[in-house]
């Protein structure tokens, strides 16, 4: 009987390069004026949502692509991105939703001159009206959107709060009228736990194939244990760093190390039978760059300055929760066959060439990106 794993890995190969680091942030800033009005601003690349198109694509080419449409189809599309809005982005009082029109505020007008090509700009508007004597004020995006990095502006209070969203989630109820308002320590807890979770499944598949590349050496259950612990030790310590602005590494860096550390733990499983000494370094030295990875990914999302300690915690625990979801299912998947003699030449040796290849792939990928 063939093992699922090379099988699931040659699938994969193909999304290899959009799925490194794919975790992004919808930023949303909602205004509510002294006499009730309200503003809702939404970051997005408009041109590549009006087109149906990656947020990746080129933005001049966006642009020009829908420049160059007859005018009805163009309103049709507009018509079209207007009511996407409408229903995948809710905005509640005391439970009640609030009726929104939406407007794009940079179409045909001024933008600021660091903004890349666009033809309908970046920004979504919607707006509305509290109900008469509103207490309280939600926000929900569909989970179209990738994690939001919430901001309310209470202008009658000279109040407002930060809140970071996962995918799909409402915000917590904002109390109108009241002065500047902090998340309790469980409930930014659990939403970065959540985060880190989410950023290895299903969001971080470099992380995945090395962590399965640490899994295929042996079919011992130490060597994974000490190579698992080097990594999360490694990958702790450069992310607290990281996270208070004590070390350093530009992305351009970081992340095509990390696709070669990749490809370097697949080869060794390749020409290797079991762990050799210098292997929990090197993988305690590959782990110091996964953790700037992380850390990346959390200066993106942000950190809230109040529980700094708590998010940071909460998001590594997450992450090694995802880790350990990974070994898991790959216990479940190939586990029954770890002490077969044709375990390493049926399994190790494919997988491995596999993993191998995508590392090599995203390698090129980052550093031609």
């Amino acid at each position: 009987m063939r093992s699922p794993l090379p099988l699931l890995l040659l699938l994969l190969l193909p999304a290899l390069p959009a799925a490194a680091h794919d975790l992004t942030v919808t930023d949303v800033l909602i205004v509510v004026a002294a006499d009730g009005r309200v503003v809702v601003d939404v970051k997005a690349d408009l041109d590549a949502l009006a087109l149906g198109a990656a947020a990746s694509a080129d933005s001049a080419q966006l642009a020009a692509a829908l420049g160059a449409l007859p005018a009805e189809e163009l309103a049709a599309r507009l018509e079209r991105l207007e009511g996407l809005f409408e229903r995948r982005l809710r905005l509640r009082a005391d439970g009640r939703p609030i009726p929104l029109r939406v407007r794009f505020p940079q179409y045909g007008g001024p933008r600021p001159p660091a903004v890349e090509p666009s033809l309908l700009g970046l920004v979504a508007r919607l707006e509305g009206q509290l109900p008469v004597g509103a207490t309280r004020i939600t926000f929900q995006a569909s989970r179209a959107f990738p994690p939001v990095h919430l901001t309310i502006l209470d202008q009658a209070a000279a109040g407002g709060r930060r809140e970071l969203l996962e995918q799909g989630a409402e915000s917590t109820p904002y109390r109108l009228g009241e002065a500047a308002q902090e998340l309790d320590r469980s409930t930014v807890a659990g939403r970065y736990l959540v985060l880190g979770f989410l950023h290895i499944l299903p969001a971080g598949l470099d992380h995945v194939l090395f962590v399965l590349g640490l899994f295929l050496l042996s079919a011992r259950f130490a060597p994974l244990l000490w190579q698992i612990s080097a990594f999360t030790v490694a990958h702790t310590l450069t992310l607290a760093l990281s996270s208070y602005g004590l070390l350093s590494l530009p992305p351009r860096v970081v992340e095509p190390m990390i696709a070669l550390s990749i490809a370097w733990v697949a080869v060794e499983n390749v020409v290797s039978r079991e762990l050799r000494p210098w292997r929990p370094l090197v993988v305690f030295a590959f782990g110091l760059l996964h953790g700037l990875g992380f850390a990346g990914v959390l200066a993106e999302l942000g950190l809230p300055r109040q529980e700094l300690a708590t998010a940071l915690l909460a998001f590594n625990a997450g992450v090694e929760l995802g880790q350990l979801a990974v070994v898991a299912l790959a216990f479940l998947a190939v586990g029954w066959a770890r002490h077969r003699p044709w375990y390493r030449r049926r399994l190790t040796l494919p997988a491995s060439a596999l993993i191998a290849a995508a590392g090599l792939a995203l390698f090129a990928d980052r550093i031609a990106g």
